[in-house]
């Protein structure tokens, strides 16, 4: 009988102090996020249907020529308002995640690198807790995403074929359907540890301008998985 209290008591003394989930709960979460985009892009195609002066076999190097947009590691401040004890609403905020565009294969023209695009992804979705007082918390979500070019320009450059520089811009806004998984462990004094998983359905146009005004030559599905882990407090 002692035994058993013992070990009750030793339970108890280390188990997580979880307060109730209530409305009107906040949680705040410092997370470590990776996006890396699964990208779509018929770049030659829309080249050579918009007929811009040149190829895309002369432009790229191939007439199925694509983008390819690199994955990046930032970090992510995000806000959860609980509704109910199930319920929350998140906000999650970002720093601008800056990928790099290249051309597939990059063979022609115009070189491989076309730069640098910095985009800020604030995204809001709705959860749904499954165990908000107990140590392990599972939760999906769905909601919305934004995705705001802050700077959107890059550079086709073909002066190692004896032409010149070309801008290369992406639209500045676009919207996209976001779903969400993940998991809080709830640990002491309100802290938690959080692992959450996004999928974003965003595209976006690319336009080219060769001296005669943009033209569209790509219509970019950038479709990123992001993937977060970091640490919350409860208030």
């Amino acid at each position: 009988m002692k035994k058993s209290l013992l070990v009750v008591a030793l339970l108890s003394a280390f188990a997580p102090a979880l307060a109730q989930a209530e409305a009107g709960d906040i949680v705040v979460r410092l997370r470590a996020t990776n996006v890396n985009p699964n990208t779509n892009s018929k770049l030659g195609e829309i080249t050579d249907a918009a007929d811009v002066g040149f190829s895309s076999v002369a432009l790229y190097g191939d007439s199925n020529a694509n983008l390819q947009v690199g994955k990046n590691t930032i970090p992510e401040l995000d806000i959860s308002y609980y509704l109910t004890k199930n319920i929350a609403a998140e906000l999650i905020l970002a720093v601008g995640t800056r990928h790099s565009v290249s051309i597939s294969p990059g063979t022609g023209a115009v070189a491989a690198d076309l730069g640098k695009v910095n985009l800020l992804p604030p995204t809001l979705t709705a959860q749904w807790h499954f165990n908000p007082d107990q140590t392990i918390d599972p939760y999906v979500g769905a909601g919305a995403a934004f995705v705001l070019g802050l700077d959107r320009k890059l550079t086709a450059d073909a002066t190692a074929a004896g032409l010149s520089t070309y801008p290369i811009r992406i639209d500045r806004s676009a919207f996209g359907a976001v779903l969400q998984a993940g998991f809080d462990v709830n640990l002491q004094d309100k802290w938690l540890v959080n692992f959450d998983i996004k999928k974003i359905w965003v595209n976006t146009d690319v336009k080219l301008d060769l001296g005669a005004g943009y033209t569209k030559i790509d219509n970019l599905d950038l479709n990123p998985l992001v993937v977060s882990i970091g640490i919350g407090k409860k208030f």
